[in-house]
């Protein structure tokens, strides 16, 4: 045990919305840099060319996934159960966990490489790749999942550091992991400087060498004894039920990260229908709506040990607290988003585009979807925080039901000839939908110690 163990754990005992915006501020940091790695990559990208350009374009939802299911949603199963095992004064089972969390990055990492490095040519083939974009993206995606074990470590033990308490540490490590991604991809892409110009390799591996190196940062960290406990490597007994504690909420959590990548592939397609117009004012109103994720996610994960500690803790209505705290937090702030852009549709459309059609489609999804950016948000943030009490199974219903309303109403929409703003309707609909659902959810599912 460390002397960090022994300390006093603010988490348990200070306010709760200081302890919320104190533990936000560094996610958010991360996030930002996060989404400056996916603006840089498509800018260096578009100098090897249209075919490097579309075929990054066809891996891209493929790699997210991969980030979702390993830094959001096991890597919330591994905060959840640590943060309860601290909670409970249990550090050797906390150990244990951070332990069984090395094999499962191993598995997770190894089993998402094989089937991509296997299965990649049918993926993307089946999201419409052909000829040289085709032969981009696999360049491209063999590379990325070759490394995924890297991708996999980092975020898994990232979540270790989370559920314990510390997002400073995880935090300042992933914005360094994206200045190196932006750096090493970059360099090798293009060949800049001294450095081989590799084309797709190099940008692919910008992305491994990054996430290998921010992954040694932090098994480091964890051994060096500056952690709450020191990461076990040997005298620990493999157990199932420790195993199967990050599982059980980890493996739902995948379930919830398929759903929202399936639910946009749905929409856009469906949206495309409408026409070129469309669909290019349902992306540049997607972008206002995708500034919620880091906003949601930076909140949402500062709840994982809050809400953890205070169930392991006995404390359940600490728990609770904490949770409609930070969810009425980030539907404040997202609202707030979306309140933007239904009120200046046209100004934000302006920065992305000067063509009439374009703009009015832009107006249209904002003035229907923009009202409800809050209750997507609550419904976001409310999810982490049932990732912290181990109960997710009502949240990812919740978002079942926003994917089958876009996906059932969408149908019935096109089929029926309506115009395009019905569509943004029901995508706000659909936001609504999800947030009183989660909040549902929340409400009416008992949290507390499992036995």
């Amino acid at each position: 045990m460390t002397a960090a163990a022994t300390m006093p754990n603010p988490i348990l005992t200070a306010p709760i919305l200081p302890t919320i915006l104190r533990l936000s501020t560094p996610n958010m940091m991360a996030m930002v840099a996060g989404a400056a790695v996916a603006i840089a990559e498509t800018a260096y990208v578009g100098l090897l060319g249209t075919p490097a350009l579309a075929g990054m374009a066809l891996v891209f939802p493929m790699i997210m996934l991969m980030q979702m299911m390993s830094a959001g949603a096991m890597g919330g199963g591994v905060s959840s159960a640590i943060s309860r095992a601290i909670g409970a004064g249990d550090i050797d089972r906390a150990r244990s966990l951070a332990f069984h969390t090395v094999l499962i990055s191993l598995g997770g990492g190894i089993g998402v490489g094989a089937i991509f490095l296997t299965l990649g040519p049918s993926i993307y083939r089946l999201l419409g790749g052909q000829g040289a974009s085709l032969g981009q993206a696999l360049i491209y995606s063999n590379v990325v999942f070759a490394g995924a074990l890297a991708i996999w470590l980092c975020n898994l033990l990232a979540s270790v550091l989370r559920g314990m308490g510390n997002m400073s540490v995880p935090s300042s490590g992933l914005l360094a992991v994206a200045a190196l991604q932006i750096v090493v991809g970059g360099g090798l892409g293009l060949g800049l400087g001294p450095l081989p110009r590799l084309g797709m390799v190099g940008v692919g591996l910008g992305q491994v060498v990054a996430y290998g190196l921010g992954a040694a940062l932090f098994f480091w960290y964890l051994r060096s004894g500056r952690a709450r406990f020191v990461l076990p490597l040997a005298g620990v007994r493999l157990d199932w039920s420790h195993a199967a504690d990050i599982l059980r909420v980890g493996m739902v959590a995948c379930l919830s990260s398929f759903q929202s990548v399936l639910t946009v592939l749905i929409l856009t397609r469906l949206v495309a229908r409408f026409g070129d117009e469309a669909l290019a004012g349902y992306g540049i109103g997607s972008r206002l709506e995708f500034l919620l994720i880091p906003i949601t996610f930076a909140i949402g994960v500062s709840l994982v040990p809050m809400v953890g500690m205070a169930i392991g803790a006995n404390n359940a209505a600490r728990a609770r607290r904490a949770a409609w705290t930070g969810g009425a937090l980030a539907f404040l702030i997202t609202g707030s988003v979306g309140l933007a852009g239904w009120l200046h549709p046209e100004g934000w459309a302006r920065l992305f585009t000067a063509d009439p059609a374009v703009i009015a489609a832009t107006r249209s999804y904002l003035v229907w979807a923009g009202p409800a950016f809050g209750f997507y948000g609550l419904g976001l943030c409310l999810y982490f925080a049932a990732q912290g009490a181990g109960r997710l199974i009502g949240p990812v219903l919740a978002g079942s039901l926003r994917l089958v309303v876009i996906a059932l109403g969408g149908w019935w929409l096109v089929a029926n000839d309506h115009p395009a703003w019905t569509m943004f309707a029901l995508v706000g609909a659909a936001m609504v939908a999800y947030g009183i659902g989660t909040v549902f959810a929340i409400r009416v599912t008992p949290w507390g110690r499992r036995a």
